[in-house]
This record gives C-alpha cells, structure tokens and sequence, in this order.
C-alpha cells in the first residue's frame, strides 16, 4: 500500500516544521503545519503579538510581454490599470458565469510584468487556464514561476518591528498593499504589505534556497516580542475572524462575485473580462442569495456544508465555521436566500440534528485598531 505523504509537495522549511514539532497535515497536495503549540495559542500571538506562516505553498504565475496589461485585464475582474509598479490588488479569475476559478493577488513588477499569487491546490488549473485565455492577446506569455519562490508571511501588531531589524527597506514607508525590493538577512527578497489573518504585517518572497536562513531569522527577531510559528489552523481561524472568504468553501465555481459579497474587487469601469456580461445583468437585477456572517445564539460551533434553515424550510448552507479564540464566540459564514440576510435576522443551522439559532452580524467580525 503507497504512503499518502509521499504523493505530496514539501515546502523547502518542511524539515523545520518537523523540528518544531508541527503536526503536519495534508493540505491542496502539500504537507503543510496545521499547528506547532495549539490552534488557540498562536491565534492569540498573532491578534497581541506577531506570529510568523511559511505559505510557500501558495503558486506564482507571471505574465509579461507588450500586451501583458491587456492579458490580466482578460483574465481578471480587477482593474490592474489602476496598479502602478510596486502596487498588489485582490481579484479574482472567473467563470463566464461570474463565478470563482480562483481568487487571487495581482503585483504589478514593471509596466509589463505582472505576477499573481493563486492557491496551493489550484495552481496547474489556473496556469493551464490563464494560458488558453490569453492565447490570442499577443505579446503576453504566462509562465508557472511557483518553484522559483519561497513565501513566508510575519502577521500582528508587532510585525514590522520583528523584519525591521533585519532589513534596511523602510517598512513603515511600505503602504498596505504594496511592496519594495530589497535585501532581508543579506539575502534578496520581496516585502509585501499584505496578509491574510486581519493584522498588520508582510508577505515575504524569497528564494526557496534561502528558506531555511531567513526563517531562523525571524524567529530569532521574533522572541523579543513573543513571535510564535504558526499553522494552517490558526490562519484559517484569523482569516474567518476577519471575514475573508476561502477558495473552495466561501467562494468557488458556483458563487458569483456579488453572491460572495466582493462587488468592491470589481473594476466596473473597464470591459471585455472574463464573467463581465452576467455580473452587470446581477448587479442590476440583484441576486437571489448572499454571503453572511453569523455567530451563534445559542451554544453549538456551524461547520461547512451544515444546512441553515427558517421556519423549518431550508434556506442555505454554511460555507466557514468556527470557535473564533479572540473574540471568544462561535461564528461563521453562510449563503442564504435574500430574505434573510438583514443584520439581526435569526435563523437556524442543522448541527449534527440538532437545529441551533444564529444571528446575522456585520462583517467582518474583527477588525483590528488602527495604531495612534
């Protein structure tokens, strides 16, 4: 019988994980850290303190050429005309339908040289994807550059000040989602000003050779304000904290843009891109259902794919659920039908037979103090 561990990618820092502990899990085809000391605990670092994710998983696609704006206009739903060289936006590939292929960063390098950060499971279908809609553009070529890079992400208040030390790229001077180019424990690197968990903090792209250096690095930075590695489990309950949607659960190929509540990652202003047509016709019309946030009333923890119902009809289905460890509640994320998505609307959700009330809320459920 094969061993399950052997069909799946390793990080260049898997070895460090393995040092420290981690438990290690299967996750989009890779062997990933899902925790090191506690899901809870290092949350909680990461809300008061800093806390440091090898994402090295996540995919990099680059597209360059003459017509290379004109490519990522196609693909994406974003208007990446906006971005100046050094500038990220969020956006999505999508669907005809105006649903999910993926979501996804878009940075700009240089005028014409753009590079997109995909999910770790879905990077040959995007590549493969993003190849065939560009194919008549031009002079744009897509290239799966994923094994060029190493990616480490440094979240929560005390971020900056754990890769300052390290750098001499003025972080502060860094504005919230866009990066700069320079040297990080005298090795070449890549600070972006962007996250995933709802802190303040960077991305970093680095060499998959210099993986285990700057790694060791941070950390060592990191023990003077209380940094802890963490996992896969934390930055899934600090994004969902923050009400950022999952590929795969809150958003997928069946969820349009609108229905997922990510109009905002629209560039209305400009036409011609993949999904375009049947967005517009929604945003006219409205949509039938929506994505809410919810937490619970009464006791019970809703996980995906459970059933909310109202007045004993069903009316959606959880896509994100969990016990949020700082702000010490139940909460999650749900599509339901138009009718019930008012702020203040209770409703009830199907856990293991027992039908429990939840409440909609405004999203997101956290939202971290700007500093004085």
């Amino acid at each position: 019988m094969n061993n399950t561990k052997e069909t799946l990618q390793r990080t260049p820092l898997h070895a460090s994980h393995v040092d420290l502990g981690a438990r290690m899990v299967s996750f989009g085809g890779w062997e990933m850290p899902v925790e090191y000391t506690g899901i809870s605990e290092e949350h909680i670092a990461v809300r008061t303190a800093a806390g440091l994710f090898d994402v090295s998983h996540m995919g990099e696609i680059e597209i360059a050429g003459d017509h290379a704006l004109a490519a990522v206009q196609r693909i994406s739903c974003n208007n990446a005309d906006k971005l100046q060289v050094g500038q990220a936006q969020y956006s999505g590939l999508l669907t005809s339908e105006g649903a999910f292929v993926d979501d996804l960063l878009v940075y700009r390098l240089a005028s014409d040289h753009f590079m997109l950060v995909v999910n770790a499971a879905n990077i040959q279908k995007d590549y493969q994807w993003i190849k065939e809609h560009i194919s008549t553009i031009g002079d744009a070529v897509a290239v799966n550059a994923s094994s060029r890079y190493a990616l480490l992400a440094v979240q929560g208040p005390a971020a900056l000040d754990v890769v300052q030390t390290l750098t001499s790229i003025d972080l502060a001077e860094i504005s919230y989602y866009w990066f700069e180019t320079g040297e990080l424990a005298n090795e070449r690197v890549t600070i972006s000003r962007t996250g995933y968990t709802g802190e303040d903090g960077v991305e970093i792209f680095i060499s998959p050779q210099s993986a285990g250096k700057i790694w060791k690095a941070l950390l060592e930075s990191g023990q003077k304000v209380g940094l802890k590695p963490a996992g896969l489990g934390a930055r899934d309950t600090l994004r969902l904290e923050s009400a950022m949607r999952l590929y795969g659960q809150d958003i997928t190929d069946q969820t349009s843009v609108l229905e997922a509540g990510l109009g905002w990652i629209v560039g209305w202003e400009k036409e011609g891109f993949i999904g375009d047509d049947v967005l517009r016709l929604q945003k006219a019309d409205g949509v039938s259902r929506r994505l809410v946030g919810f937490e619970m009333v009464d006791r019970g923890i809703a996980r995906h794919g459970y059933e909310v119902y109202a007045e004993g009809v069903e009316i959606g289905i959880v896509t994100s659920g969990t016990h949020a460890p700082f702000l010490k509640k139940a909460i999650g994320m749900a599509y339901v039908q138009k009718a019930y998505t008012a702020i203040d609307t209770e409703f009830q959700i199907n856990i293991r037979g027992r039908h429990v009330t939840a409440r909609v809320v405004r999203m997101p459920f956290y939202k971290r103090r700007e500093a004085d």
